[in-house]
């Protein structure tokens, strides 16, 4: 039988009972043989002792905590059971024969040595299992953070002997709890003086335990640590922790997620459900990297079905894969097809009647795009038009459009095929019962084909990291971040609007560069060269996330901002497009590229 178990712990405080009842005689004799006038009458009295005591022991829940983590919960639940079975048995003796044998002082005496006995050997319990005070082997490591989060790892790191981690110091900008100590941990000084606090503790490594930190905060944490040379790792963000505790398992190697990453989004998950669960639902693109995402959060909605359309057969396979394996009793359909098939996608719909349709298919790479005018245009614009014709035939609900910040004063093909495709669906949501809504954001960060990746192959391969333009700057945000807010505009929207997702301040990709050679272990211009190729075919410096004519307007939702739709004229718009779509069908690349600069004015192509 363990000394943790329930049972080893209830009969330790039962034979504390007794122990502190005839103590408590003892004490009131001063430590000297108690007279039998009063011994006998106690003995008769133990065994309704205990019973009370025993009793009031289950009531207030003492075997619900875990010795090893005894706190101040379990302190109060212990006083209280020991204060009410002490009265409980004052007064039955008190009915029974008014006291007589028992001495007044015996019953606080009782009550007190009870509360010595019960408290102090479990408190000895978590001292002895934290091993406070054996000497420690591994890495002499410094917490950042002295919040709740780098509690909870240092308790952690002391109770496992194996951690390989040793914490020696704390740092922390709160200045009341400068020179003050956490677990026998002293907070040293302030996340500035890091540098003179790894001199001074002879610290080895940097266990970052901030996971509340917003993306400026942690960039500044991670700069002063690439200062001081020294190896660091961190705890997730409180996003990647809800569903977790705190502890040694959790730290990893600080990622360009973390860098750029920002506090999590805020969801009205409530509206969600209400408006997403149970009905069937069309993803295009699901196998891609948002859609993908998309997917999966869309299934903790628990829709009717969920139905994932894509062209790229590993793709679909993979995203099917998944989804059964994370959610077994979702009704999934994985559908191979292309979007500007109009046969594959009457078919779709025809087959599984969705409800709402989030497209996420699309062609996204700028440079390749800009010489492959009819693909993009075939692909991102006909297809959407085929998929919305389709879905106001078919009289489906809602209609979700996923379009791009390159859509805004398009300088390239593919952005002004977005733009085409937002007009489009702004167009249609007044033609029927459809409801059409765009969410419009920036770059994705790891998405496939984006730059993170890039880099990390190009850091693998030793260098160098190519960068077009020592100025260009881009909005990130993270896939699940984009997905959640998606669904979010989806609850929000009523039909014709574009919502912008706030992606907060732009980056310089020459910094997202340094600071991914940096996180690599790496210096660069040192161990990794950095080189400036110059901009590609419809590239910009800076990428814009609405229009001049387009005030954005707040939607009550954290990161959600609508932009003022522009009108067209409807019928004029649509002869236009029905001729884009003849000249795709034609291949007449010039005929493309101008009928699409006709569709939409902003677009200034590229020289190339």
């Amino acid at each position: 039988m363990s000394l943790r178990s329930r049972t080893s712990i209830f009969l330790h405080d039962v034979c504390m009972i007794p122990l502190a009842w005839f103590g408590a005689y003892w004490l009131r004799f001063n430590l000297e043989t108690i007279p039998d006038l009063f011994f006998y009458p106690g003995l008769l009295f133990s065994p309704l002792v205990v019973a009370i005591q025993v009793a009031a022991f289950w009531f207030f829940g003492l075997y619900r905590g875990v010795w090893r983590f005894s706190s101040l919960p379990d302190l109060l639940r212990i006083t209280k059971a020991v204060c009410s079975g002490t009265i409980i048995i004052a007064s039955v003796l008190f009915i029974y024969n008014r006291l007589d044998g028992v001495p007044r002082s015996v019953v606080p005496l009782y009550a007190l040595l009870l509360l010595l006995l019960l408290c102090v050997p479990r408190f000895i319990y978590r001292f002895w299992s934290e091993k406070t005070f054996v000497q420690r082997q591994g890495l002499r490591a410094l917490i950042v953070g002295a919040g709740a989060a780098g509690d909870m790892l240092v308790r952690d790191l002391l109770s496992n002997p194996h951690s390989g981690y040793v914490p020696v110091v704390f740092a922390d900008d709160q200045r009341d709890k400068f020179r003050r100590e956490i677990r026998g941990i002293r907070v040293g000084g302030t996340i500035d003086q890091l540098p003179q606090l790894i001199e001074q503790w002879d610290v080895e490594i940097i266990l970052i335990a901030v996971p509340s930190a917003n993306e400026a905060q942690m960039r500044r944490i991670v700069e002063l640590c690439e200062i001081c040379g020294v190896p660091f790792q961190t705890l997730p963000s409180v996003g990647e922790l809800l569903n977790g505790t705190v502890g040694t398992g959790n730290l990893r190697e600080v990622s360009i997620t973390d860098i750029l990453g920002r506090a999590p989004v805020k969801l009205d998950w409530p509206g969600i459900q209400a408006r997403l669960h149970d009905k069937a639902i069309l993803v295009t693109g699901g196998g891609g990297s948002i859609g993908s995402e998309l997917c999966k959060q869309l299934a903790r909605v628990q829709p009717a079905r969920l139905i994932v359309f894509d062209q790229c057969e590993y793709n679909l396979y993979r995203i099917d894969a998944d989804l059964r394996l994370l959610f077994p009793d979702l009704t999934t359909h994985a559908v191979l097809g292309d979007v500007a098939d109009h046969r594959a996608v009457e078919r779709v719909i025809r087959d599984h009647s969705p409800e709402i349709i989030f497209h996420a298919a699309a062609y996204k790479h700028v440079p390749l795009l800009e010489n492959q005018v009819r693909e993009a245009v075939h692909n991102n614009l006909i297809g959407t038009k085929i998929l919305a014709e389709t879905a106001v035939k078919a009289g489906i609900g809602r209609f979700v459009l996923i379009s791009t910040d390159k859509a805004v004063n398009p300088a390239n093909v593919m952005g002004a095929t977005k733009r085409a495709a937002e007009i489009l669906c702004q167009n249609l949501d007044h033609a029927g019962g459809t409801r059409f809504t765009t969410v419009r954001f920036g770059n994705v960060l790891d998405s496939a084909g984006s730059v993170v990746p890039l880099f990390r192959e190009q850091i693998k391969a030793g260098g160098p990291v190519t960068v077009t333009h020592p100025d260009i700057t881009r909005y990130f945000m993270t896939i699940p971040e984009a997905c959640q807010l998606i669904m979010q505009a989806e609850a929000a929207g009523q039909g014709g609007e574009v919502f912008v997702l706030d992606m907060g301040e732009p980056v310089k990709i020459s910094y997202l560069a340094e600071q991914m050679i940096r996180l690599s272990g790496q210096l660069p211009g040192r161990d990794i060269a950095i080189e400036y190729v110059g901009l590609r075919p419809g590239e910009k410096l800076y990428e814009e996330l609405f229009h001049d004519d387009e005030p954005l307007l707040a939607t009550g939702y954290d990161k959600l901002r609508l932009a003022s739709a522009r009108r067209y004229q409807h019928d004029a718009w649509a002869k236009q497009i029905d001729r884009l779509q003849q000249a795709c069908a034609g291949d007449d690349q010039a005929a493309i590229l101008t009928l699409l600069k006709t569709l939409v004015p902003e677009f200034k192509a590229s020289a190339s």
